[in-house]
């Protein structure tokens, strides 16, 4: 079963803002979330927060971008998008 990927409303407000390079990035990391989950070990630069959170660099340097999500695994397979922003203002 494939998951659902959510983007909060904050989340969406703080990618409108972004560089294009971080938007694909996180294009394609949004695709591999949907296709196989939500830990996605073979992304560089991915880390669990914690027993359902997780974020993931998309674009290291200054600044450094972030995204930050939590999973739910109830009878629905749903990711949602907390944050995607600079790694300063991260929610960790």
């Amino acid at each position: 079963m494939a998951w659902t990927v959510h983007i909060s409303a904050k989340a969406q407000k703080e990618l409108r803002g972004l560089p294009e390079i971080v938007k694909r990035a996180l294009a394609l990391l949004l695709a591999d979330m949907e296709d196989t989950g939500p830990v996605r070990g073979d992304w560089p630069n991915y880390g669990k927060l914690g027993p359902a959170r997780h974020h993931c660099h998309l674009k290291k340097g200054k600044p450094t971008y972030v995204a930050v999500w939590i999973e739910d695994q109830g009878k629905v397979k749903v990711i949602e998008v907390t944050y995607v922003g600079t790694h300063e203002k991260a929610p960790y």
